[in-house]
């Protein structure tokens, strides 16, 4: 007979909805049914049952078609394309578990590989801005208690984070927000009008690339300065206005998106709205937060900065130390410049996303992708390693994008005999072992005969 499992964690985005029920087959193999998710949600547990799954490692053949090869010849061949190369990226990691992450970094160190998440591609301005002046935020629980200012800039949670403004930042009643939607005041800052636009109070419509400049004003306009009469195609009085309001405010909470991480300023756009919270904070309680998209792409930043002092776009070439630099170690520089010998992608799809020469330059290359699905990157790639899906068919910690690490839950059983991110990456790191050692010894024991060599030409001279 069919059963519900309660309470499990969404693996789409960085909300990490925790209120999902699942009905699974009395054998524990099968997805049946979704309730509370969102559409988007619902359709990655359901790519648990999608027809023709791969179910195994397959391999690309001199022909360009796949053949399909046993874990211990993917593993075998991954192993021996890390010590080979020089420099490895690998990149991705934001759709698995910190736990995979931490083997996976492990055999970084031992390879002298560089690390990389989606944050190169989305919201490292963000992490730089937030490493020079740091940050005032607080969690989504918070938002949803306290705050009755609400402000979306340069983000559309509406499409890329569907159950956000119902579970956290609109409709919900909290604690202090009884009254939900109608005890708060929605704006929406952006070029365009969008769908979060539409479940906004105020929409406030910036020219393009003006972000940076709005910001100043409305930093100029709460410390009671003049501002200029437009200011991004905003007029001084409806700055002025909005900043009263603000004022008046219990709570404000800014979520931002990558309508300021990739627009003209980019960090700086950042920088200038964190500064903006604080001044905030002179008149009444404010923070700001990132609105994080793949559901763990903030775990990798939290445990490649406990591991190393840096949350993405980090060198481990040099094996003594780490490395990071915007520009010099983050992936699709180094794929332009062709610095790097071999690909390892995990948990990622940058076919769909990266530019088309960083994809030529890594077509070229020896490439292992390692993906529960088949995707645009697993058809460029050498190898293509299937997993389970973590979240789905395998438990593992995930940060939220408040930065609230949340463990999520198995649902359902992989296909048999299929491994999952741990167990891959841990069998990899031993074969690197083993290999290192061969290496190792073999080194040593070329070194013992050149050096009986010359003996015996010492000593018969």
């Amino acid at each position: 007979m069919p059963k519900e499992v309660t309470d499990v964690i969404c693996p789409f985005c960085g909300t990490l909805c925790d209120d999902i029920v699942i009905t699974v087959s009395d054998d524990n193999k099968t997805i049946l049914g979704v309730k509370n998710a969102c559409a988007i949600g619902a359709e990655k547990f359901n790519h648990q049952r999608l027809p023709g799954r791969v179910k195994r490692p397959r391999m690309r053949q001199a022909d360009g078609t796949f053949k399909e090869v046993s874990y211990d010849e993917a593993i075998d061949w991954t192993a021996k394309m890390l010590v080979k190369s020089r420099k490895t990226l690998m990149y991705g990691w934001a759709s698995t578990s910190c736990q995979a992450m931490s083997v996976g970094h492990e055999i970084a160190e031992k390879t002298g590989a560089i690390v990389d998440n989606c944050a190169t591609v989305c919201h490292g301005s963000s992490l730089i801005a937030i490493e020079d002046v740091g940050v005032p935020s607080c969690t989504l629980g918070e938002v949803k208690n306290r705050a009755d200012r609400v402000i979306f800039w340069g983000c559309n949670p509406a499409h890329a984070h569907p159950r956000h403004m119902s579970r956290y930042s609109i409709f919900p009643r909290g604690f202090f927000t009884v009254k939900g939607h109608k005890g708060r005041k929605i704006y929406c800052v952006d070029c365009r009008y969008t769908d979060t636009a539409k479940c906004a109070d105020e929409f406030i419509q910036v020219a393009q690339g003006f972000d940076y400049e709005l910001l100043n004003a409305f930093r100029a306009a709460a410390r009671g300065e003049t501002i200029p009469d437009t200011v991004g195609g905003v007029p001084k009085e409806k700055i002025q206005e909005i900043i009263g309001d603000l004022k008046q405010g219990r709570f404000i909470i800014i979520f931002f998106g990558m309508g300021l991480t990739h627009s003209m300023g980019r960090n700086h756009n950042i920088d200038i709205a964190i500064n903006l919270t604080r001044d905030l904070n002179d008149f009444t309680k404010a923070a700001i937060m990132a609105m994080r998209g793949h559901w763990n792409v903030t775990g990798s930043g939290q445990v490649l900065g406990w591991q190393y002092g840096f949350p993405y776009a980090v060198d481990l070439s040099r094996r003594d130390q780490a490395r990071h630099q915007t520009g010099e170690t983050t992936s699709v520089d180094l794929l332009n410049r062709n610095e790097v010998e071999a690909c390892f992608y995990i948990a990622t799809d940058p076919g769909a996303h990266f530019p088309v020469d960083a994809m030529i330059s890594s077509s070229k290359k020896p490439t292992v992708t390692v993906d529960p699905h088949i995707n645009c990157t697993t058809e460029i790639s050498d190898l293509h390693i299937p997993v389970a899906m973590v979240g789905v068919e395998v438990e593992g910690c995930a940060y939220r994008m408040d930065n609230v690490p949340i463990e999520t839950r198995k649902v359902v059983d992989p296909p048999e005999g299929m491994l999952t991110d741990v167990e891959l990456l841990t069998r990899i790191n031993q074969r690197v072992d083993e290999l290192i050692a061969a290496e190792s010894a073999a080194s040593k024991g070329a070194k013992i005969e050149q050096h009986a060599d010359k003996a015996m030409a010492k000593g018969g001279a």
